[in-house]
């Protein structure tokens, strides 16, 4: 449903709606968990083809960027690339994967193409920095997913008091805005329920999509979202679409937010193992089952590439025979064109659930068409992939 609220009146619209660990999970816990395996997929995943063998143009490189005073990298899913389009901005979970008990740390830093920081900020404002968008005056907004745990609160009482809401920054770092109360979690126009993602549309329209653990959940319970909330440019709550499910216009965790140059809004809705597709008002359009399970989604909006990057499949929660990789392909058809494959992680399991190998969870691009994957779990940081043989 959109939810509509102005001059206190509500309109509804009806819009249609790590390492072997699987091994050791009882068959009732992947139930709870949300399992692909089992009934209410989509059916029309069924029907997909696995796409794991088209050519792989790029040359992948990791550890890319090194972090001042000698830090090392923690998790990294957000990630943009900045109005310059050379620069990259990272959101790094401060050296593990939480900012909740780092208070002095600067999660978010800028980086050139050479991999050095060149800006950082966010000390103590930020705890786990999931999703990113840069606007078009080259502001940088952060989804912060969650609020902190009772052991993280023992250690730094303040951090009940940040999480779970979006925040505008100016490139400078200064906090210009932000959406949701931090530190609680719960519903507009006050409250936001762990937010995955935010994009900020060329109109300066905002979409948030909530909620994170919806995912892993076979049946929806009182704190399961999966929406997506639209905002005014200056943070005015206009409404929401979407709600938990498998059919079309429904959602399990909208993961990540995209806009192509037809102004389309694109949602990796990744406990569906799919691309949605809606208008800035939130009408569905379209569903795409052929870039995987994407936990990152970037379209650059000068060409329509559409980079899907997927760390989690397995025959659990992908079946059919979907490899993690990076899917490069059209968002004007959907047709995809390249695929990089996961990559090694020797004496370290692998990304996501299970499966094989590792590969990132945030992407972006630069406009050289170099492509960045921010790495989550047993490996950590940054890979670049350098596109060698693209003409």
């Amino acid at each position: 449903m959109i939810r509509r609220k102005k001059s206190g009146t509500r309109i509804l619209v009806k819009t249609g709606i790590a390492g072997l660990i699987l091994a050791v999970l009882s068959a009732g816990a992947m139930a709870q968990r949300g399992s692909m395996a089992e009934s209410g997929k989509p059916a029309a995943h069924a029907g997909q083809q696995p796409i794991n063998n088209l050519p792989n143009p790029y040359l992948t490189e990791r550890n890319f960027g090194s972090l001042p005073d000698g830090r090392s990298w923690g998790s990294v899913s957000a990630m943009n690339v900045d109005i310059d389009g050379v620069h990259i901005w990272v959101g790094d979970r401060c050296g593990t994967n939480q900012c909740a008990t780092t208070p002095d740390i600067n999660p978010i830093v800028k980086l050139d193409p050479n991999g050095r920081v060149v800006a950082q900020f966010g000390a103590g404002q930020i705890l786990w920095p999931h999703g990113m968008d840069v606007d078009r005056e080259g502001n940088i907004w952060i989804a912060d997913a969650r609020v902190a745990n009772d052991n993280e609160i023992s250690q730094n009482p303040a951090a009940a008091n940040i999480g779970s809401s979006v925040m505008k920054f100016s490139p400078d770092g200064e906090l210009l805005m932000t959406i949701g109360t931090p530190g609680e979690v719960g519903d507009p126009p006050t409250r936001l329920t762990d937010p995955n993602d935010v994009h900020i549309a060329p109109n300066g329209r905002i979409y948030i999509a909530e909620t994170h653990g919806a995912q892993f959940q076979g049946e929806p319970g009182a704190d399961t979202k999966s929406r997506i909330t639209m905002w005014e440019p200056d943070g005015t709550y206009i409404g929401h679409f979407g709600e938990y499910g498998w059919d079309d216009g429904q959602f399990r965790s909208p993961h990540s937010l995209a806009m192509d140059s037809q102004g389309r809004l694109f949602v990796a809705d990744r406990g569906n193992n799919r691309i949605q597709i809606f208008t800035q008002d939130g009408e569905w359009l379209d569903t795409w089952y052929q870039f995987s399970r994407i936990s990152g989604l970037y379209i650059d909006p000068t060409n329509d590439m559409l980079y899907a990057i997927d760390s989690e499949s397995d025959e659990n929660y992908n079946p059919g025979g979907w490899r993690k990789g990076l899917r490069v392909g059209n968002a004007r058809n959907g047709e995809v064109l390249y695929f990089v494959p996961e990559h090694i992680c020797t004496g370290r399991g692998f990304s996501g659930m299970g499966g094989i190998g590792c590969m990132g969870e945030g992407v972006t691009a630069d406009k050289d068409g170099n492509v960045y994957g921010g790495e989550v779990g047993v490996i950590q940081g940054v890979t670049r992939f350098v596109p060698r043989l693209i003409p």
